[in-house]
């Protein structure tokens, strides 16, 4: 890196600048394309204006300059100015400071002499003598028409950008001027950007109506920027410590606190480092919004800082000491300047969390304190007492009020809230606050209604419900040390979930053991819920151990003494586990109406992680059958259960939305499947994060969608630190490598997730095919056969397919298990040298799972893919093409770009169809789909993707998938390229079919 670009780059990060370390923006991509765009419409001479919008300290400068930066490479004259906060006193001051950075720039030299011959314009600069009171003086109307002059004869030598920030402090003149270039500027190659913050427009702000009148004009584009998503915030941190990632606590306090500010993040991280909780800098910043307010303005701010990022109206009225009228003025003021915003029929929060920081932080301790208690107060009074988390919020201000005994009561009551609400998170905490006084309270037993261990056992079980599998092992670990050896039912209870958690993390030994010893420790008989629970716990764990044969007589044990007792969750748990039992010995047709069942019991007790499980399997058990559309339904009741109960990063809630997507990527729904994927963080930073962020590589690698490489750079640090995050991530890592030809990587990723999984897994047929896969290709490449490799790799796939996981025989296995057993025998053939047609055929059938139009489609076409190449090898063209054909058409209706390149370069070189088929008429666009039709369309009028989302409503991302799609199928590398191909292939021409999919906003 130059001296020049390395201040370029330190000025960015000043600025709060995003920028990734590769030197693409971070987070931005779609605004900077509408930017881009806009550049490219000015340069064919269709003039364009565009308002960058958004908080402070969200990025619009950096944005703008690194458009500034792209216009000056394609050599443009940029000319950019800054208002000022001097209210209307200096008139044209952006003009003034864009013309002045012109005059200075050796880049632009037309830009003094094109001003000499316009003395009106001149007088604006700080060298030739004119001040507030000569400008003033100008004639409006001939300074306007100079302005048009000036940008039209450099737009004729060379396109010009405009940029005019921080419009919320323009004066009138300047704000008539930006009304007059939006509405005049047609034909001149001119881009005129402005930027303005969107939390300083309050309702009487003069530039309000002046955006308004702007954006419908149309030409006048509105780019809106949104703070940092987590893993932005994440990315952005990394780039601030020179590419080191944060922890994950650490991106996840920072974007927490930020909300996602660019400027907030960096102040708030720099801070860390020295111990700071609040900059001062940044306080005085926010401290000065408030400051405009009127003093009952100001008093009412402090009241709400106190209670809260949200203000309940009736609690700060009471609290605040004014009377109603004068509360609702000062209300009034403090919503017109953006301070707090209205949220729900009688509330408001705070527009950024923090101001509530700056704002309480600036209170004198005893004022503090006071208002706490007052809050507290009334939260435990009618009709207070009754609002939804009102006892999470008297133990906040109780706590803070230094009222402990009512802290105590009052956390003790919230967690057990949080808990029925399906909360675990919050539930934790206010169990954690409640152990942290238990000692600071007199009869701290009697207030809370049961011992210390038991609060503390009903926290490390909020902690597991929360998806933190470890901490919640720890903490149960560290309460068989403290419970009381002569309480057995208490010692039982403990074991049996630390039993489950053991086995979560898969530590399945000593989960064995202490389930074991959960059992001894009650007798039979009399039956308790307590050895009913514990023997559902053991069982679960012992199915997958050797020496299963005991799993039915234990299970039926479990549930009798469950049915006894009124245990109907460890019944429901026992059920589950003896219906997986009999289905891996028997093709049992009942297995799914017992795993039904199972799961109808769990959600009747309320417990949801037993219910959860049921739910898991129900539909697992559906999808193997290959009754697609009923699991379909199955798992999308079933994540919809997860997340209204709060256990959607539990261990089944993470893998039930896993399945969810699954489902919908084999079915061929790859739409549904993308929806389901934009919630699954690229920048996962926790294992369970990263679990559910690997299955939307499934789609992403198969459709070559470049945000693969992104999301395996997330996930790689994390593979290793859990069995399902390494099976998924690496097996697909491995189908990436080889899709780019890399056979070494694509079999170093196989073996190692073939050495995460247990030899018996039934995952390993799947990966055991892919790393046959590599083999041979490698065969193909003209390599000699690695014979013993492929015996190995083979060989464990069958044996996968026939033994279960504790090693007796399998007598039962899925449609799709069979399917890629299937693959791998063909793949084992391909690489041991005899690539056979019927193995291909074989494959395919079976991913049909019976219907010759359904099943698992992307891999039917696969293996049409491989049937083709064989019988072309063996000489017989036709039926090669016959494979060939459906492959194609398959491939383009997914979009999986690798496999239809693939199916065409098998088409070019056997000729089959000329390498085309599937598609539509003749030509170039021939193989494109009627949507990747009108998404070129807009593509070659100089769309990008965020406007292409907007025409055809649709996802950004989505949007990007197509035209990745469309390059692909076009065989280019670039927009301009496809847009040429559109052009001459008449695509522009074609009739406007008016308003339908392509009529959407803008457009």
């Amino acid at each position: 890196m130059g001296d020049g670009e390395r201040d370029q780059v330190a000025q960015q990060v000043a600025q709060g600048a995003r920028v990734a370390p590769r030197g693409a923006l971070i987070g931005r991509a779609a605004e900077f394309g509408m930017l881009a765009a806009a550049l490219d419409k000015a340069d064919g001479g269709s003039a364009g204006v565009a308002l960058v919008s958004g908080d402070a300290g969200v990025g619009k400068s950096h944005l703008t300059g690194a458009l500034a930066a792209a216009a000056r490479e394609r050599g443009w004259t940029v000319l950019a100015g800054q208002c000022a906060e001097l209210g209307e006193s200096i008139p044209y001051l952006p003009l003034a400071d864009a013309l002045w950075s012109g005059v200075r720039d050796p880049a632009a030299g037309r830009v003094r002499d094109a001003l000499g011959t316009r003395p009106v314009l001149g007088r604006l600069l700080p060298d030739a003598g004119g001040g507030p009171d000569g400008v003033s003086e100008l004639g409006q109307q001939q300074l306007f028409g100079a302005v048009l002059g000036l940008l039209g004869e450099l737009g004729a030598d060379r396109p010009v950008l405009l940029v005019l920030e921080d419009l919320h402090w323009a004066d009138r003149s300047t704000r008539h001027l930006l009304t007059f270039l939006s509405r005049v500027l047609q034909r001149e190659r001119v881009c005129l950007v402005g930027t303005y913050r969107s939390d300083d427009l309050h309702r009487r702000h003069p530039l309000r109506p002046v955006v308004a009148e702007l954006l419908r004009l149309p030409n006048v584009a509105a780019v809106d920027l949104r703070p940092f998503g987590p893993g932005e915030t994440a990315e952005y941190l990394a780039f601030l410590d020179g590419g080191r990632a944060p922890s994950a606590e650490e991106a996840a306090r920072v974007h927490q606190r930020s909300e996602g500010n660019a400027f907030y993040a960096a102040e708030l991280h720099a801070a860390a480092r020295s111990g700071e909780e609040l900059p001062a800098g940044l306080a005085d910043l926010l401290l000065a919004r408030m400051e405009r307010l009127s003093d009952q303005g100001q008093r009412v701010v402090r009241v709400a800082a106190v209670a809260g990022r949200r203000v309940n109206d009736e609690l700060v009225r009471r609290v605040s000491g004014l009377d109603e009228q004068a509360v609702g003025e000062a209300l009034r003021e403090i919503v017109s300047h953006q301070l707090l915003v209205p949220d729900g029929a009688e509330g408001y929060r705070f527009r950024h969390a923090l101001l509530a920081e700056a704002v309480y932080a600036d209170l004198l301790p005893g004022e503090r304190t006071r208002l706490h208690a007052a809050f507290a107060a009334l939260l435990a009074e009618p009709p207070a007492r009754d609002l939804p988390r009102a006892a999470a919020e008297r133990a906040h201000h109780s706590m803070a009020a230094h009222d402990l005994p009512v802290a105590f009561a009052a956390s003790v009551r919230a967690g057990r809230e949080a808990d029925e609400m399906g909360a675990p998170d919050e539930a934790v905490e206010h169990y954690d606050r409640a152990l942290e006084l238990w000692e600071a309270v007199p009869g701290a037993a009697e207030t809370a209604g049961t011992d210390r261990v038991r609060l503390s056992l009903a926290a490390a079980l909020a902690t597991a419900r929360a998806g933190d599998r470890r901490p919640a092992v720890h903490r149960l670990r560290r309460l068989l040390e403290l419970a009381d050896p002569a309480d057995v039912r208490l010692g039982v209870r403990i074991r049996e979930n630390l039993a489950s958690s053991l086995s979560d993390i898969d530590e399945e030994v000593e989960a064995l053991e202490v389930a074991r010893e959960a059992v001894a420790m009650l007798p039979a008989d009399p039956p308790t819920p307590e050895r009913a629970a514990a023997l559902a716990a053991y069982v679960r764990i012992l199915h997958f151990q050797p020496g299963h044969e005991a799993v039915p007589e234990l299970a039926a044990e479990a549930m009798a003494a469950a049915r006894a007792t009124g245990a109907a969750d460890a019944e429901a748990s026992a059920l589950v586990t003896l219906a997986l039992y009999r289905e891996s010995l028997e093709a049992d047709p009942e297995a799914v109406g017992l795993f039904g069942r199972a799961r109808d019991l769990a959600i009747g007790t309320g417990n949801h992680p037993v219910a959860l499980r049921a739910a898991f399997q129900y539909a697992r058990a559906l999808f193997e059958r290959g009754d697609l559309a009923r699991a379909t339904a199955a798992a999308d009741e079933g994540v919809a259960f997860a997340l209204a109960n709060g256990v959607g990063w539990s261990t089944y809630g993470t893998t039930m939305r896993c399945l969810q997507y699954l489902i919908h990527y084999a079915s061929g729904d790859w739409a549904r499947a993308g929806r389901l994927a934009e919630d699954f963080a690229v920048q996962a930073v926790r294992t369970p994060e990263a679990q559910v962020s690997a299955y939307a590589l499934f789609t992403e690698i198969a459709q070559g969608d470049p945000v693969a490489d992104e999301r395996l750079r997330w996930i790689a640090p994390l593979w290793s630190q859990d069995t399902f995050l390494a099976f998924v991530a690496r097996g697909l890592a491995a189908e990436h490598a080889l899709w780019r030809g890399d056979t070494g990587g694509g079999l170093a990723h196989a073996r190692a997730a073939l050495d995460a999984l247990y030899p018996y897994d039934a995952g390993a047929v799947r990966v055991a095919a892919t790393a046959l896969w590599a083999l041979a290709d490698r065969v193909a490449a003209g390599e000699q056969p690695d014979l013993e490799a492929a015996e190995v790799l083979v060989k464990r796939a069958r044996d996968a397919a026939s033994l279960s996981p504790n090693g007796a025989p399998r007598a039962w296995f899925g449609m799709e298990g069979k399917a890629w057993l299937a693959r791998a025998e063909a793949d084992y053939l391909r690489a041991v040298g005899r690539n056979d047609p019927e193995a291909w055929r074989r494959s395919a059938k079976a991913f049909t799972y019976g219907d010759p139009d359904g099943g698992f489609r992307y891999e039917v076409a696969r293996s049409r893919w491989r049937l083709a190449e064989a019988l072309v090898e063996h000489g017989d063209r036709e039926g090669a093409a016959e494979a060939w054909r459906p492959a194609v058409a398959a491939a383009e209706r997914l979009g999986a770009a690798p496999l239809l390149a693939a199916l065409r370069d098998l088409g070019t070189r056997a000729r089959l169809e000329n390498g085309r088929g599937g598609g539509e008429g003749a030509g170039p666009l021939a193989a494109l789909t009627a949507r990747e039709h009108e998404v070129l369309k807009l593509v070659a009028e100089g769309l990008g993707n965020k406007e292409i989302a907007a025409a055809l409503y649709i996802s950004p991302k989505t949007a990007s998938v197509h035209v990745s799609n469309i390059m692909g199928k076009l065989g280019v590398t670039g927009r301009t390229q496809a847009a040429a191909i559109a052009h001459r292939a008449g695509l522009l021409s074609a009739a406007d079919p008016g308003p339908g999919p392509g009529a959407g906003p803008g457009r």
